[in-house]
């Protein structure tokens, strides 16, 4: 087994951020949650003069979902014994598509003559039907300098496409960093040496996702979280690329899980078995004691009776009324952090009526998370500034129509409200795309442990 080509972190990477004075990011030295960028005018942040299409309730029967969905999709890897035959992986793993497999055997002669090490090591990935969407493989189990993944996809335009990555490129930015499993459980100050403060939460979330509820002793082990992270600078935030929880004896995976970038929505987390991390990541804003309420019917404020002895005079009582509750409330003490569940910008800032003290942030895609009835916003943040997932953006309270303490959250997609815990409820942002499989098939490779000999 080769040895692994990321260097070990052993300084804080984010105080070493270069500066470029053609874009703004704040900077903030300091103990606060910092990870956002600034790109407001000057003047006070604390502002109502906002876009009313924002507080427009919207009939949540207007909003049509996404119903090309991948819910199919699947990966498969391993490490598939050499022969002489190699050329016939494709049919080997289960990929039955004969002009593929022509494509392929006239496309690696070049690769399989750089092989080392006894398996090919392949990750693929299926569609609805088992349909192929991706392959990708791998010169050998080794990652060092003269690692190489190739990565096969079907193109559009008919036939197929072939990328060539080297571990030597993509290591350029990437920190390999080593944590035990029971710090990032239950200790998060020493991960907070270890990482910037605004991936604390974003490592915390995704740990509690993957962690196999079959081996949920493994705290008590020496098992470690392996992260392959890149720790940004001015032009791009810091960034988790690959996750895995291992047995550091014998490098055993048992979970594992992979960022995926997007331009036009916001990206997110899959395991290495091709399954969305991202719906608990959108309906987890801050640590709850329970959900108060959800989406549906609550009873509106009725009339006052009039009090009087005489019959004659008394009314009837009032016919109760009702009005939609559209949101999530999750009931905490006034207090509790509230942490931004994507990348974002912030589009309000500033007490609304009802809602009380209000953020809403707009992410890519047209969509908008409210975060209502703040005690107050974290001091830094401003309207306009670009923050990222898991950033302190405000604090529970018991502002505007409120009858205790809680955070009032939502979730809009094109201004109509998205019940986020709808069984029926799946968005692009929860779901592998067709073009995205090639992403993560060549990441676990690339980023993952070494795939064992099976």
């Amino acid at each position: 087994m080769g040895c692994t080509f990321f260097g070990i972190a052993q300084a804080q990477p984010k105080e070493t951020q270069t500066s470029n004075p053609a874009r703004k990011k704040v900077i903030v030295q300091s103990t606060k949650p910092v990870g956002f960028k600034d790109t407001a005018a000057s003047g006070s942040s604390k502002t109502n003069s906002l876009n009313p299409a924002l507080f427009q309730r919207k009939d949540p029967n207007e909003l049509i979902l996404d119903s090309d969905a991948n819910l199919d999709y699947r990966v498969i890897q391993g490490c598939l014994r050499r022969n002489f035959n190699e050329d016939n992986l494709p049919a080997s793993i289960g990929i039955n598509n004969r002009q593929f497999s022509e494509f392929f055997k006239n496309q690696t002669k070049v690769f399989f003559d750089r092989m080392r090490g006894e398996c090919i090591p392949y990750a693929a990935a299926f569609g609805n039907r088992n349909r192929f969407d991706s392959l990708s493989i791998m010169n050998g189990p080794i990652q060092d300098a003269k690692t190489e993944v190739w990565t096969f996809t079907p193109s559009a335009f008919g036939g197929f496409l072939v990328q060539q990555d080297y571990l030597k490129n993509e290591s350029k930015n990437l920190t390999e960093i080593r944590i035990p499993l029971r710090d990032v459980l239950y200790d998060q100050r020493k991960v907070g040496d270890k990482l910037p403060v605004e991936l604390v939460w974003e490592l915390n979330s995704l740990i509690k996702q993957i962690y196999p509820e079959e081996n949920n002793s493994l705290e008590n082990t020496n098992s470690v979280v392996r992260l392959i992270v890149d720790f940004g600078d001015r032009e791009h935030w810091a960034q988790i690329w690959a996750t895995e929880i291992i047995d550091p004896s014998n490098n055993e995976v048992f979970a594992s899980a992979f960022w995926i970038n997007r331009n036009d929505i916001p990206g997110g987390f899959f395991t290495g078995n091709g399954e969305s991390l991202e719906r608990s990541f959108w309906t987890n804003p801050l640590s709850y004691r329970r959900i108060s309420r959800g989406v549906g019917s609550v009873r509106a404020s009725a009339g006052k009776r009039q009090n009087s002895k005489n019959p004659a005079t008394q009314t009837a009582p009032p016919k109760q009324r009702y009005r939609t509750h559209m949101g999530i409330d999750y009931a905490a003490p006034i207090g509790t952090p509230i942490f931004s569940v994507a990348n974002g910008r912030v589009a309000h800032l500033g007490y609304s009526g009802a809602f009380g003290n209000l953020i809403i942030l707009e992410h890519p895609g047209n969509y908008h998370t409210y975060y209502a009835h703040l005690s107050n916003y974290n001091p830094e943040l401003a309207l306009g500034n670009e923050v990222r997932r898991g950033l302190e953006i405000g604090y529970v309270g018991s502002t505007g129509r409120s009858t205790g303490p809680h955070l009032h959250f939502e979730l809009r997609k094109n201004g109509v409200y998205v019940d986020p815990y709808g069984s029926k409820t799946q968005l692009d942002l929860w779901s592998m795309r067709d073009n995205e499989s090639g992403q993560l098939t060549r990441e676990i490779l690339l980023l993952g442990s070494p795939i064992k000999n099976y």
